[in-house]
């Protein structure tokens, strides 16, 4: 039986997607893979830069949301690969860039629009679907599958209760 694990919780501002994504990075490992969805200015680049900073401190002025090259490599100990789906008419488009080569292996795979090329995704990870409630405002919906990603999910839905603690003792 496949372990599951899903939580939500909201972002006040893009700062605090950044921030709420750089505590996600740095509990991610080789062969993680992470799928994103929303719609246009839900705030799945902006997560990333905070996954790019949490992984390999990779700043997040650095990070840009790879629409037409469909893939931005970032280095580092654990490679960060993000891939954008959003030109894509379905995972058959995959092919032409290598995705296998890239998901699952040596580096976090990070893919925005996951939700267009989700037949090409392992059932073994993390699905974020971001959903906005204000100009400022987005909720996560955070689902885990697979011993690994339950596992990373559990510890970032810690961190982010904590924060969340600290935020409201203010």
């Amino acid at each position: 039986m496949t372990q599951h694990f899903e939580f939500s919780f909201y972002s006040r501002s893009s700062d605090d997607t950044v921030k709420r994504g750089k505590l996600l990075g740095a509990h991610l490992t080789a062969g993680s893979v992470i799928g994103l969805v929303g719609d246009l200015g839900a705030g799945k680049t902006c997560f990333i830069k905070g996954i790019a900073e949490g992984l390999n401190n990779t700043p997040a002025d650095e990070v840009t949301s790879p629409t037409f090259t469909i893939l931005q490599e970032y280095p580092g100990p654990v490679p960060l690969y993000h891939f954008d789906a959003y030109r894509l008419s379905g995972s058959h488009d995959l092919e032409a860039i290598g995705f296998e080569d890239y998901v699952g292996t040596d580096g976090v795979a990070v893919i925005e629009w996951a939700d267009r090329i989700s037949d090409a995704l392992p059932d073994d990870a993390i699905m974020i679907r971001l959903e906005a409630i204000s100009e400022n405002e987005r909720q996560f919906f955070c689902r885990a599958r697979g011993t690994k990603h339950c596992a990373i999910l559990s510890l970032f839905h810690d961190c982010t209760t904590a924060v969340a603690g600290a935020e409201k003792a203010r």
